[in-house]
């Protein structure tokens, strides 16, 4: 059976697979609701040089990338789909050099990002041998698949641990994956700072950052391994439509 941070790394990887072709269909341009569409939205020499800015962006991406928006040439994309694309598509190379550095390998052939991670994924098992080269591969396509879910709208959701708040004693320690963070998520929760965010903000909760779990553990009776679970769990993915599969 192969190591955890593999395992990991394959359902990171499978999630990417699935998602991160669902960005270039983010690019269309004129999607429902899209308030750049023609007769819409605002006009002037500033909407101009934004539209024409954006145009560059979605000129280079194509070139850079090879992911075309379908529909008119011209019309704008957004940018921060574009920017998720060129980082992933950036890292899975980058990863991919890495990986086959760190085995002796030849440096591998040029290819779009769906055939990289599928031959990063057939060297697993062999990177499962390496646990420093596991961890990165695992902690690099968690990284990228994430990115990838918030820049398709998905939220983050906090996973609950064991343990009481030390703060309200009350059992809403949560813990965030994106952030590597903890929290309360009681109202009424207030800390003994009195400068922290709690105070006076009705939306702030208290946080633990990652350097602060073990003080947290023994001040609340949670497990610090349980904490590194929480935020390290890969996601469910879920199973293509049926007819999408080629």
């Amino acid at each position: 059976m192969a190591d955890r941070p593999s395992f990991d790394a394959a359902l990171w990887i499978s999630a990417l697979l699935s998602h991160f072709p669902e960005l270039s269909e983010e690019l269309a341009p004129g999607r429902p609701g899209n308030a750049c569409a023609p007769g819409r939205g605002p006009s002037g020499p500033h909407h101009d040089a934004l539209l024409r800015e954006e145009r560059r962006e979605a000129l280079l991406t194509q070139r850079l990338h090879g992911v075309t928006a379908p529909g008119h040439s011209a019309a704008p994309i957004r940018l921060h789909i574009s920017d998720t694309i060129r980082d992933i598509t950036d890292g899975v190379v980058e990863l991919e050099e890495a990986v086959h550095a760190r085995l002796g390998l030849p440096r591998p052939r040029r290819a779009r990002v769906p055939e990289r991670l599928r031959r990063i994924g057939a060297l697993l098992d062999r990177i499962a041998e390496d646990r420093d080269l596991a961890g990165h591969v695992t902690a690099e396509t968690r990284r990228m698949a994430r990115r990838c879910a918030r820049a398709l709208g998905d939220v983050e959701t906090p996973v609950r641990v064991s343990g009481r708040c030390p703060w309200c004693d009350s059992v809403s320690l949560r813990a965030l994956p994106d952030s590597r963070t903890a929290l309360c998520v009681n109202p009424a929760c207030r800390c003994a700072d009195t400068t922290c965010g709690c105070h006076d903000d009705p939306a702030y909760r208290h946080v633990w950052p990652e350097a602060e779990w073990q003080a947290l553990a023994d001040a609340s009776g949670c497990d610090p391994a349980e904490l590194e679970a929480a935020v390290s769990a890969p996601p469910s993915v879920p199973s293509a439509p049926q007819g999408a599969r080629r």
